[in-house]
Formats: structure tokens, C-alpha cells, sequence
């Protein structure tokens, strides 16, 4: 006798709609720091390394909640598990907006982090719910939503920083997560638990890499402090190498990695996770440091820009990061991965050193700060697509997710270092750094990414060769 299988369940406008309202709300909380990072820092009495430290922390949860959250989506249910992490980014949010001081922001925004985990599970829930075809508008509308919240979040932080306070451009986000997550746990239909996976959750290794990252931008963010002492800095590099060292050691033996190292031993995979590296590295100088030379009010540089001007001048840099994924894709298609990423690196690598040597008027930085976040998105755009294409069918979300992984590594690199610059440059009795601070910062991002062009040249030149 055969048992009938039950037709689907489907989603009903109000569902996606429940969680387009989610995509926008969380893309608004994620993108409040960048443009009223000044703001914080002057707040809080912050350092430029601390600010930096601030603003990748985010980031950093996301890197490392990602994969654990996909395997316990298949092992428990897509849904269960984003209601459980969207709670855990209300919490976060909650805590950033009553933060008192920046441990207490800092530790907001660790739990805010899981959002990054969060939101490619709803893409799991619209495709298991729709058909193929309308699967595919939805998942497009709803990473519009969080691309469109990015930009309403850039905005509204400082004017919302300025008016009321800077609790409130983290309350009134985090309150209509609140909504739209209560929203979507009503009205979104429990999916089916897939198999667990054989070889369970790599919690060893997600502790040795989480104890790695931070004590690496620790490491990076103290080290204007601690190189008055040796010995303190000195151990806290012997305390990395061994986390990292672990790290290692722990993936290459367990049944179920959380990074498949022996995947980044592939030629196309480990070019792409360093070429990502650089590249985003490159761009995190522009991402910290122009904010920060719109913000400060040097002698005969910077601007004295508020938040809310800082937001304004922030934009086309968001769009332009917005268009560069469709057109790195079409590009990758047309014209081959090799091709992309080389144009994007002389773009951005140019763009770089001109901001560097000229930045006496905003249009100078605003345009600037375009075409970085344009030439970054063309890039990561084309090696995520050269490295999926690289790859058997069966590793392409393992090798696409370590080249995820790594252009937040990279990210977060970059600006820790940035910030370490800008520390370093602050002249005794002076609480503003150095004109020079901001031009060595600059070059330096901009000299690293043109070290790209040494690997882009060993690419293949077609997406499916």
C-alpha cells in the first residue's frame, strides 16, 4: 500500500511579505555604525583602533554563525532555527541601544552578528515553500529589501544619532525586527528537518576559530598600546599562533569540518580565498577611512562632517556596491572571471592612491568611495562565480563559503589596520590624527590591492573552462 505524500505547504503574501519586512528591518541595523562611527567614538572616548574594532565585530559572528546555522537548518528546520537566531539579534539590538559604554556595545553587536547567519535561511524556507520559478522573485526581492534597508539604515542613523540620541538609531530598527521576526514565526509554515548530518557540528573547531579571529583583531587593534610592551604583545601573538595552530589541527581531523581545508588546497579555490583577501583588505582602508576624513577637522584637511551629512555622502557608495553584483555577474559571463577582477583591481587600486593624493574637496572622497565599493562588488562578484564554476557541483557551497568567509576576514583586517594607522598617527597633546595618518592608510590599501594583479594573471580567463 502506498502511504500519499502530502502536497507542499505554501506561503501566502503575508509570510513574504513578513519577511521582507525582516530582510529591510535587519539590513537597516546592521548598516547604522559605519556613518555615525565619529559619533560613537567621540561618545564613548574611543580610540581610531577601538572604532575599528567596533565596526567588524558584527561581521565577525556572521563569519563564524553562517555555516553552524545552514547544518542546523537541515538538521532542525529552517525555520525554528531563524526564529531562534533573529531572538538572539533583538537581543542584540536591545543591548546596543541601552549600551552605557563600548564593552556593552561591543558585546551588542557580537549578538547582532547572528543576522548574517540568519537571513540565508529565509532564502531556505522561500524555496522550499514556492515553486522554482517564484522562488527565484522572492529570494531577489527579499536581498533587495536588505540591500534597500542598508541604504535607509546609512541614511537615518545620523539624523536619528543627532535628534534624539545614539540609542535611538539602534532601538527603532531592532523594534520592527522585533515585529517582523514575531511576524514571520506567526505566519510562516514549519518546514520538515532534513537529515542531520553524519558527522555532527565541528563545535571544537568553531570555538579554536572563534578564539583565532578575535584574538587576532585584538591583537591588531592593541598594537599601538602594547608595542611599549614587548612582552605583553609578544604573548598575545604566541596566544594567536597556537589558537590558529589548534584550529588547523582540530579541522583536519574531524568528520565534518567546519572549513574543509583540503578544499583550500586547490588551486582555483585558494586563489580566489586570497585574491578575496587582498582585495577586501583594500577596500576596508576606504570603508574605515573615509568616514573618518569626512568626520575630523584637521588643520587644512577633513571636513567636520556630521552623522547625518556622513550618511548623505555615504550613498553613492551603497548603490554603487548595490549595481556592481548584477554587473559582475553579467561580466563574468560575457567576458570571463580574469577579465573582471583585473578591471576591478586597477579600478580600485587607482581610486585608492587618487583619494590619497587628492581629497581637499567631499566630491573627491564621495566619488572616490564609489568607485571602491563598484570595482570591490565587481570583484568578489567574479570570484565567487569563477570559484562555483571551478569546483565540482557537489563542493560548490564549501568553496563559495570559504571565499565568503575570507573577504570577512579580509574586511576585517583591513579596517583593524586602518584603525591601527590612524592611532599611531594621533601627535602627542592632539586628540585628531595626522593628515599623513590618512595618506599612509590609503596608499597602503591601495599598494596591497595592486598586489592582486600578481594573481589575477594565473586565473583561467573563462567562467567555465
Amino acid at each position: 500500500m502506498t502511504t500519499a505524500v502530502p502536497p507542499p505547504v505554501t506561503v501566502g503574501k503575508a509570510a513574504l511579505g513578513a519577511l521582507g519586512v525582516l530582510a529591510l528591518a535587519t539590513g537597516a541595523l546592521e548598516s547604522v555604525v559605519t556613518p555615525t562611527l565619529p559619533l560613537l567614538q567621540r561618545e564613548l572616548d574611543m580610540s581610531p583602533s577601538e572604532g575599528a574594532l567596533l565596526s567588524i565585530v558584527l561581521l565577525i559572528t556572521g563569519a563564524l554563525v553562517t555555516p553552524i546555522a545552514g547544518k542546523l537548518g537541515d538538521r532542525y528546520g529552517g525555520k525554528l532555527v531563524l526564529i531562534k537566531l533573529m531572538s538572539v539579534v533583538c537581543v542584540g539590538g536591545l543591548v546596543s541601544a541601552l549600551a552605557p559604554n563600548l564593552p556593552v556595545l561591543l558585546a551588542g553587536q557580537v549578538l547582532q552578528g547572528a543576522m548574517v547567519g540568519a537571513l540565508p535561511l529565509s532564502f531556505i524556507l522561500v524555496r522550499k515553500h514556492l515553486p522554482a520559478g517564484e522562488a527565484k522573485v522572492a529570494i531577489g526581492v527579499v536581498s533587495g529589501l536588505f540591500v534597500g534597508g542598508g541604504m535607509v539604515g546609512t541614511l537615518s542613523a545620523g539624523p536619528v544619532a543627532e535628534q534624539l540620541s545614539r540609542h535611538w538609531m539602534f532601538a527603532l530598527p531592532t523594534i520592527v525586527v522585533i515585529a517582523a521576526t514575531a511576524a514571520t514565526n506567526r505566519l510562516m509554515p514549519h518546514d520538515s528537518p532534513g537529515r542531520a548530518d553524519d558527522g555532527g557540528i565541528d563545535w571544537p573547531g568553531f570555538a579554536l576559530l572563534s578564539g583565532t579571529l578575535v584574538t587576532l583583531m585584538l591583537v591588531l587593534a592593541l598594537a599601538p598600546d602594547l608595542a611599549t610592551e614587548p612582552l605583553l604583545l609578544v604573548g598575545a601573538v604566541v596566544l594567536l599562533v597556537a589558537f590558529a595552530a589548534g584550529w588547523v589541527a582540530v579541522e583536519r581531523r574531524a568528520a565534518s569540518p567546519m572549513v574543509d581545508l583540503r578544499m583550500l588546497a586547490r588551486p582555483a579555490v585558494w586563489k580566489s580565498c586570497l585574491l578575496t583577501f587582498v582585495i577586501c583588505a583594500g577596500t576596508a582602508g576606504a570603508v574605515y577611512l573615509v568616514p573618518q576624513l569626512f568626520a575630523v577637522s584637521g588643520d587644512g584637511y577633513g571636513f567636520g562632517a556630521g552623522a547625518t551629512q556622513i550618511g548623505f555622502y555615504l550613498l553613492p557608495g551603497a548603490v554603487a556596491a548595490s549595481l556592481a553584483g548584477p554587473v559582475g555577474g553579467v561580466g563574468a559571463r560575457r567576458f570571463g572571471s580574469r577579465a573582471v577582477v583585473t578591471t576591478g583591481v586597477i579600478m580600485m587600486a587607482v581610486a585608492l592612491l587618487a583619494v590619497a593624493a587628492v581629497h581637499t574637496e567631499v566630491w573627491h572622497l564621495v566619488v572616490g568611495k564609489a568607485l571602491i565599493a563598484f570595482a570591490n562588488g565587481l570583484c568578489v562578484t567574479a570570484m565567487v562565480t569563477s570559484t562555483a564554476t571551478s569546483v565540482d557541483q557537489g563542493d560548490t557551497g564549501i568553496a563559495t563559503g570559504l571565499v565568503l568567509v575570507t573577504r570577512v576576514l579580509g574586511f576585517a583586517v583591513g579596517v583593524q589596520v586602518s584603525g591601527a594607522i590612524l592611532t599611531a598617527g594621533i601627535p602627542d597633546g592632539s586628540d585628531v590624527p595626522a593628515e599623513s595618518a590618512f595618506i599612509t592608510g590609503l596608499v597602503i590599501a591601495g599598494v596591497v590591492t595592486a598586489l592582486a594583479l600578481l594573481v589575477t594573471r594565473t586565473m583561467r580567463k573563462g567562467v567555465t573552462e
